[in-house]
């Protein structure tokens, strides 16, 4: 571990250095020695470079690095950059250039650059492309935005039934270095109906003369195209699939997924948790950085409105138990901590079940026993913090009795209600269709503010007769 940890380290040390090199020698205007440099480089770290360039030196410095890269590489190249800087690229460099990258790309990595480009170089593009190739791109294009079918590439190997094991691989090395994957073929029957799969590994080990009608497996997992990105991640993680078949309302086959676009997929999901777990709302799919400040107060402003007009009810709660307060003034001191207590139970509890949930651990029919599980669980939590603050509330801020049993009551029921309303939101989000992380930072702290003080006040009341 430490040998690789180095070895790591040391190329991005070497990186850096490269880039350094490189630096220097745009100022001193050398660019076939840029090109050099590059080329030195594998096609991401390229890519990586050349974004590193843009920031500092201008786009119009890295497109000119990549327009004297050799074709073969640029479009490695460009299939690596951020769409945004691939639409850059497209807007910058000539026609007869567009093209070639577009005919050099993978299928899916195409698509993915039409779906950015603005609908007049979109047909632009496809005016100089083949009658057939621009009819199925259209047919691509026109996929609902986020599920399998915007994912998929038709790029992939179909085998027939009645083949030979020996016809199938011939068939392999014919058509292989032109599919996404050679690891997993699909068998297909009349109508191209997609009937099973083969994997590369099964084929290699068996007699030549067998059929594949014979050998395939039938028992394959397969998504339609409109169904959820999401939930066609969740396929990938549970049986770790290098490919997944799409097929069509008809069960035919009409291209495949593979691992790597679902990686991005898995990240996009998880960012956009994070987003919707710290209040942030449709932030345009952009890095940080990237995104103006208006898009910024966009994402943002509506949800803290939203939690401020909550906080109104708060405020509320508080000045209806206004004598209270008044009569017993050092019950004041104790409501941040009960509040804050309160919003972290819930949120520990949210948390947990959302990824719960995210995993396939937990399920809304699961209720009954996460209820009961954060029954026991808030309880002994409770009691816990309790029995601390009953003793600090006595012998360190040296207040009644009474006062401190008010508070620790207040803790124990406040830390219950919290985590067992944190853990059923979420699933009660997902049971109406809404995204579980809404139910959980800002959104959980506000409901539990709510319930901390109401219940405070209202055990304060009853308890000190006021």
């Amino acid at each position: 571990m430490e040998h690789l940890e180095y070895t790591i380290e040391e190329r991005e040390n070497e990186l850096e250095e490269r880039q350094k090199r490189i630096f220097e020698l745009l100022e001193d205007k050398k660019y076939f020695q840029c090109r050099d440099e590059l080329l030195s480089c594998n096609e991401v770290d390229i890519a990586e470079i050349l974004q590193e360039v843009g920031d500092e030196y201008g786009t119009q410095k890295a497109i000119m690095l990549f327009r004297i890269l050799p074709k073969d590489t640029s479009v490695e190249v460009f299939a690596n950059l951020d769409v945004d800087e691939q639409v850059e690229v497209i807007n910058l460099i000539t026609d007869p250039e567009i093209q070639y990258i577009m005919d050099e790309l993978d299928f899916d990595d195409m698509i993915d650059v039409l779906e950015e480009l603005p609908a007049n170089l979109v047909d632009k593009i496809l005016e100089k492309t083949p009658k057939a190739e621009r009819r199925r791109i259209n047919t691509f294009l026109k996929y609902k935005e986020y599920s399998a079918g915007s994912l998929m590439t038709p790029d992939y190997i179909n085998l027939r039934k009645e083949w030979t094991v020996r016809q199938a691989l011939d068939h392999i090395k014919e058509v292989g270095m032109d599919s996404e994957t050679i690891y997993t073929c699909y068998v297909l029957d009349v109508g191209r109906k997609l009937i099973g799969i083969m994997s590369l590994r099964a084929l290699v080990i068996q007699d030549d003369d067998l059929i594949i009608g014979d050998i395939m497996r039938s028992d394959y997992i397969y998504v339609h195209v409109d169904d959820d990105q999401e939930e066609l991640s969740e396929l990938f993680k549970k049986y770790g699939y290098l490919a997944i078949p799409v097929v069509d309302s008809e069960g035919r086959l009409v291209g495949i997924v593979t691992f790597d676009d679902i990686l991005d997929v898995i990240e996009e999901e998880t960012t956009e948790d994070m987003e919707r777990m710290g209040g942030v709302i449709d932030s345009e799919d952009k890095d940080y950085l990237d995104l103006s400040v208006m898009g910024h107060v966009k994402a943002r402003l509506p949800w803290l409105m939203l939690l401020m007009f909550s906080y109104f009810i708060t405020g509320g709660i508080i000045q209806s138990f206004e004598n209270a307060l008044s009569s017993v003034i050092c019950l004041v001191t104790y409501m941040p901590m009960l509040m804050g207590t309160g919003g972290n139970s819930g949120t520990q509890a949210s948390t947990l079940i959302i990824r719960g949930m995210a995993t396939g651990d937990v399920e809304p029919s699961d209720a009954i026993l996460v209820v009961w599980k954060e029954l026991r669980i808030s309880i002994i939590v409770g009691v816990c913090l309790s029995l601390i603050n009953y003793l600090r509330i006595v012998f360190m801020d040296g207040q009644p009795p009474m006062v401190a049993t008010v508070v620790c009551l207040s803790m124990i029921l406040i830390v219950v209600v919290a985590k067992i309303i944190g853990a059923l939101l979420p699933m009660g989000a997902k049971l109406i269709k809404l995204d579980p992380a809404l139910m959980s930072g800002p959104m959980m702290a506000s409901i539990t503010d709510m319930i901390s003080l109401m219940t405070y006040f209202t055990i304060a009341k009853t308890l000190l007769n006021i």
